[in-house]
């Protein structure tokens, strides 16, 4: 095992109200204090009475998915939790993983990989 699934995060246009909806539905608690993240006007998050987490991230000129229409696809990503961020990076790769994005650092420190598939997904030091 490299890696622990720590949220589901769903790109939307404003994640504080799309929170709230799917506290509606689920249960649980909206901005709940968490170590792994901050909340602001960009990020909000649902614990859920199950333990998941879901997030909310906001994209600017968000474009909602057009279902089953692939010119405007379901839109989000998977964050894993890893113990040891270069270790796990090491690992990804040799997957067959492709470095998008490192965040260079930090207390906070995450790096965004696309699978085989061109998927995003997370690695966050935890």
């Amino acid at each position: 095992m490299i890696a622990e699934l720590q949220c589901v995060v769903l790109d939307c246009e404003d994640p504080l109200r799309l929170a709230h909806f799917y506290e509606s539905l689920l249960g649980g608690t909206v901005n709940q204090p968490d170590r792994r993240w901050g909340i602001d006007d960009n990020w909000s998050t649902l614990h859920t009475p199950t333990g998941l987490v879901l997030a909310f991230q906001r994209v600017p000129d968000y474009r909602p998915p057009n279902w089953p229409d692939p010119a405007d696809p379901q839109q989000f990503h998977l964050d894993f939790g890893v113990p040891d961020l270069d270790s796990a990076h090491a690992q990804v790769m040799r997957l067959g993983a492709r470095l998008l994005l490192d965040d260079g650092g930090g207390a906070r420190s995450w790096r965004i990989y696309a699978d085989l598939a061109g998927h995003p997904f997370c690695l966050v030091r935890h």
